[in-house]
């Protein structure tokens, strides 16, 4: 059983948790909120800049050369927001997953003192429960770290899934300004 004082710490920690990880959430928030304003107001003048390009043209070549200049800036801007976007979130959730991992082992290694105190008090006879209660911890455990290195090799396989695409969408974009 928890003391009081336990019950108190117990909550104390868990309330910074979940204050450093709506910190946390802010933080990622303001990011994008941030990367957001100056894509748009990239964007803005970029458009400003292109329009009174477009009115200075004189004949059709030269609209469809001014038109071919603007393709590769505009793919690698894209590529360039999509990885911040992806950074942002990428680096927020590794903090949100790193949270929940610990908390994840510090409750499998308070149940595990809570099975061997039971255990320990547990009448004569009842072994056999008791050692099947803690294999099947011990199974569940195994399958929960399974489940966290599947996704985590999933995470990696996205995010190189992700360079790649954008590396064949630069590359793509440059192959189609030479010609």
């Amino acid at each position: 059983m928890m003391t009081p004082e336990q019950m108190t710490a117990a909550n104390k920690a868990n309330f910074e948790v979940l204050f450093g990880l709506t910190k946390q959430a802010f933080s990622g928030m303001e990011k994008l909120v941030e990367l957001n304003l100056a894509a748009t107001k990239a964007a803005m003048s970029e458009t400003a800049a292109h329009t009174h390009a477009i009115m200075s043209v004189k004949d059709v070549q030269d609209l469809v050369a001014l038109q071919a200049s603007v393709y590769q800036p505009m793919t690698e801007k894209a590529v360039s927001y999509t990885r911040h976007v992806y950074e942002i979130a990428s680096s927020t959730g590794t903090e949100f997953t790193k949270a929940v991992e610990e908390k994840a082992a510090e409750a499998q290694k308070a149940f595990a003192s809570a099975i061997d105190g039971a255990a320990k008090n547990a009448p004569a006879g009842t072994e056999s429960v008791v050692s099947m209660f803690k294999t099947a911890v011990a199974a569940g455990n195994n399958a929960l770290e399974t489940v966290q290195k599947a996704v985590k090799q999933a995470s990696e396989l996205a995010e190189s899934n992700i360079q790649a695409v954008a590396n064949t969408a630069v590359a793509t974009g440059k192959t189609s300004k030479k010609r």
